[in-house]
């Protein structure tokens, strides 16, 4: 069966997010899109992933564990996880790999932690936009090993992609999917053997995807979704 999926959506705690990027905002907007899979995937912190899977469960929508991280190559890849307690392990080990790194809040913009109603319980107080201490070779075996999959995120933008840092993609076989920036321009090598997702890479609620990317499944799970992208 086929589903709509934005498997890339950033809540207020990135703080190149929008503050309206709350939990019950992102499902409600998903829902009034109607999609069928969305995934949380803040910088470097999987921090208000609970909370949107908590408003998800009064909506017909699955939301998948996630995280871009920015590694020491300064490339974004997002990593999925079958499970909320996976992801926040992972959140865990990688936050030890994030420096304290100041910042004016008013200029980067706010770190936001929030609970199921939207009330903001905390902020984050290490700079989530900076490169973390791990090889993008790491991060891929460290995902792998906790059953979750490492996605290079928007390679063919001019920033933070693995084109742009590499100039190419490396033959592992790790790598089975590969996701694509929407406004950027076509990437200049031949994509066919990866799972291509496309996704909003949502920072303010209008950029969430409508009815436009599809991902065929048998079963309407992160397990199974996870599998695909990993097949």
């Amino acid at each position: 069966m086929k589903y709509a999926c934005d498997l890339h959506i950033h809540t207020a705690l990135s703080p190149c997010a929008s503050d309206d990027m709350t939990p019950n905002n992102i499902v409600n907007m998903a829902a009034l899109k109607e999609l069928d899979i969305i995934a949380i995937t803040d910088h470097n912190s999987a921090k208000n992933v609970r909370a949107v899977m908590e408003c998800s469960k009064e909506k017909d929508i699955l939301v998948l564990p996630g995280i871009e991280v920015n590694t020491k190559e300064d490339i974004h890849v997002l990593c999925y996880f079958k499970t909320l307690d996976t992801a926040e392990k992972f959140d865990s080990w990688l936050y030890t790999k994030l420096t304290y790194l100041p910042f004016d809040k008013k200029y980067y913009g706010n770190q936001y932690i929030i609970d199921g109603r939207d009330k903001v319980i905390s902020t984050e107080e290490k700079y989530l936009l900076q490169g973390a201490d791990i090889s993008f070779n790491e991060l891929l075996n460290v995902t792998n090993k906790m059953g979750g999959v490492a996605v290079p995120a928007h390679i063919n933008r001019e920033a933070n992609s693995l084109l742009d840092i590499l100039g190419f993609i490396p033959n592992d076989p790790l790598i089975t999917s590969i996701e694509l920036g929407r406004y950027a321009h076509a990437p200049y090598i031949d994509t066919s053997k990866y799972h291509v997702l496309y996704s909003s890479d949502a920072h303010d609620l209008g950029a969430i995807l409508e009815r436009e990317f599809f991902i065929n499944l048998n079963f309407k799970s992160t397990e199974a979704l996870i599998e695909y992208l990993k097949s």
